[in-house]
């Protein structure tokens, strides 16, 4: 589909292969969706209670760029606690979702023929917020070992060149549930800071862990005088997908700039979606910690299934709640996506969507109750085994 657009970089976007498939199945009441990576479950009633009330005192008028300074402090209690480091509000921009941290941060940080280092299989939108500006991406495989995925630093570390600006490290990730551990990251931070190189690290599903209370992160390493932004949303860990807030972490001089961007880009965030995300942060840790189990029950019912089919092959995730799987003999993922929803009714993402890295793969989104998922095994099992 050609685009109608000025900009060669706009008019070479493809379209969202999970977008595509989905639509195709408009209509169609026996579907299983497993192809959005979201809940299951609606946001909490008491997060939508919050909001509720804030329209209901008229909470409708403008707001500060950067989000209101309750929370912005709020966020940084919340990373405090998390990571045993000191961050203010300073150190905050509350954004319109993950998405649009992502975006922000890039347009402070690439120019127009930079390069930007990308470990793939990724979430498409990362890449893709880059190539819009005019970078040239540059993708670095993870690769099932051993039953896991992996990132080679030293490949990592050998795609750069003379023009890299960024990397764009994604952990845990979508979609294949790979994590980095603390030193790893370590090395990635001196080795940006030896080479003057900006860090944007995406670390929404850092609260989906399933051998820990949360992933590390680049928070508790950097400085006030490192070139960094970490981008965090609401929408996994507090099922509030649709409200589309997240936020950005980073030393306050570049925050500053952030909030200057930001006007350009979307001047504020809804003052009632913000007052969702002060509720989300100050009760919500018990919702986190339930989510997280049932998730778990959920990979641990994936892995069950699998482990009775000899055509898939499936490295554990260590986080997130997706199942990144192959398939004996697949090597178009879309076509195959396709198929399975044709003939089973079961929505799953082609893995070719996430790069070309993630060619012969199909996303499965768990984060579902099991009986659902039994369902759905129930209906895929004559194709996959």
């Amino acid at each position: 589909m050609a685009l109608y657009a000025n900009r060669p970089t706009v008019m070479a976007l493809q379209p969202s292969m999970i977008r595509k498939l989905s639509n195709t199945a408009i209509g169609r009441a026996d579907i299983i969706p497993l192809w959005f990576g979201e809940p299951d479950k609606p946001t909490p009633e008491f997060i939508r209670q919050a909001a509720k009330d804030a329209l209901d005192e008229g909470q409708t008028f403008y707001q500060p760029n950067l989000g209101v300074s309750e929370l912005r402090t709020a966020l940084a209690t919340y990373m405090n606690d998390l990571y045993d480091v000191e961050l203010g509000a300073g150190n905050i921009a509350a954004t319109p979702s993950g998405m649009s941290a992502l975006a922000v941060a890039l347009q402070c940080m690439v120019a127009e023929e930079d390069s930007v280092i990308v470990p793939s299989p990724v979430w498409p939108n990362l890449p893709a917020s880059a190539e819009i500006l005019g970078a040239e991406i540059i993708r670095v495989p993870l690769r099932p070992r051993c039953g896991a995925w992996t990132l080679d630093l030293d490949e990592l570390f050998a795609a750069c060149k003379p023009n890299t600006s960024t990397l764009l490290i994604n952990s845990p990730n979508n979609p294949t549930g790979w994590m980095l551990e603390d030193a790893e990251q370590q090395q990635i931070l001196d080795f940006c800071r030896e080479r003057d190189i900006w860090l944007i690290a995406d670390e929404v599903y850092n609260r989906i862990v399933y051998d820990r209370d949360h992933a590390p992160s680049f928070i508790d390493k950097v400085t006030e005088d490192d070139k960094y932004l970490v981008v965090n949303s609401f929408s996994k860990s507090w099922a509030m997908t649709g409200w589309r807030l997240g936020w950005l972490t980073g030393p306050k001089p570049l925050i500053s700039t952030i909030e200057i961007v930001s006007e350009f880009n979307f001047s504020c965030i809804f003052a009632p979606v913000q007052i969702a995300g002060i509720t989300a942060l100050q009760q919500g840790e018990p919702f986190v910690r339930e989510s997280v189990a049932r998730y778990r029950a959920a990979l641990e019912a994936v892995e069950r299934r699998f482990a009775e089919w000899p055509r898939v092959e499936f490295p554990t995730p260590r986080a997130a709640f997706y199942a990144f799987f192959s398939v004996a003999g697949v090597t178009d993922s879309y076509a195959f996506a396709e198929r399975v929803l044709r003939e089973t009714g079961v929505g799953l993402a082609p893995g070719a969507a996430f790069g070309p890295q993630g060619e012969g793969y199909l996303r499965l989104c768990f984060a579902a109750d099991v009986a659902l998922l039994e369902r759905a095994f129930e209906r895929m099992g004559p194709l996959l085994c």
